[in-house]
């Protein structure tokens, strides 16, 4: 595919995503959300790829879904999707996040400006988020006329707790990056100068650490077992996973390279490496 309003660049066993419409604060569409789901993809398939770094380009790192085209009608689904109904519609931001949620590679986000609507509920399955001083953020759908979106519901009070993403959607106010920081919703407010060195500086510390399929593996249990009903839950999945990953040669590598005081060097891959059982959850 060619990508028109994303930019899809590789360094370092690093991608960089970047939302490229700035003239409209890179404003989300239907063309975006099929790039993003198929560079995804892509990230998933390719084992070059160890981390995968989102941001935006110019002022604005999304300015939540754009009204120019459709006007009042945006979100009048019955009006324009002759093939879907009421029981079929999918909404297109929450199929991004759930692209992300099931992600083998870890995922930062990088917050160049403000984040409205879906510009921040797609990203809160990403693993890390940093913002710029420059960033806003806004749940803004109650002023819309509208609900959450993209899964948020779910992700949302995880994240930051139920009394402050309450407070968040139902005021849909602009809030400040800081305050996103005080939230636990952000990892880190820098400066605009810094803020994809930093990025950057992150995900390499993963590439040149980890285990991929140790990270792919850890990034799933942790979101899966999120829901969980009993702690049972998540020591059978990991007695399971503990027992498969301590024959690999990933886990061999791992406490070699301790004991030898050297970097690791691993070579599982998650495109062909994974265990028989993944995914082990099941979704209808």
């Amino acid at each position: 595919m060619a990508y028109t309003q994303i930019t899809f660049e590789t360094s370092e066993r690093i991608l960089t995503l970047t939302l490229n419409r700035p003239e409209r604060l890179n404003a989300f569409t239907p063309v975006m959300r099929g790039e993003l789901l198929d560079a995804l993809d892509r990230a998933d398939a390719d084992d070059s790829v160890r981390v995968v770094i989102l941001t935006g380009a110019g002022r604005a790192f999304c300015a939540g879904t754009d009204f120019q085209a459709e006007g009042e009608d945006t979100f009048n689904y019955s009006k324009r999707e002759e093939r879907n109904t009421l029981e079929t519609h999918r909404d297109g931001g929450g199929l991004v996040a759930l692209r992300i949620y099931d992600l083998k590679k870890p995922l930062i986000v990088a917050f160049n400006g403000p984040a409205v609507g879906v510009g921040i509920t797609m990203t809160l399955p990403a693993d890390i988020r940093l913002a710029s001083e420059t960033a806003r953020i806004g749940f803004v759908f109650t002023r819309r006329g509208i609900v959450p979106e993209a899964c948020s519901s779910w992700f949302l009070p995880r994240i930051v707790g139920m009394n402050r993403a309450l407070e968040w959607v139902i005021t849909g106010r602009i809030f400040s990056a800081r305050e996103a920081l005080e939230a636990g919703l952000v990892r880190e407010v820098l400066a605009p100068e810094s803020l994809m060195p930093r990025a950057r500086e992150i995900a390499r510390e993963i590439a040149e650490n980890s285990s991929a399929v140790s990270v792919a593996l850890a990034r799933q249990l942790l979101w899966k077992m999120a829901g969980a009903p009993h702690p049972m839950e998540a020591h059978r999945i990991d007695s399971k996973l503990m027992f498969w990953m301590g024959g690999s040669e990933d886990n061999r590598e791992g406490i070699r390279s301790f004991l030898e005081k050297r970097p690791p060097r691993f070579t599982m891959r998650p495109s062909t490496d994974m265990p028989e059982f993944y995914p082990w959850w099941k979704i209808e």
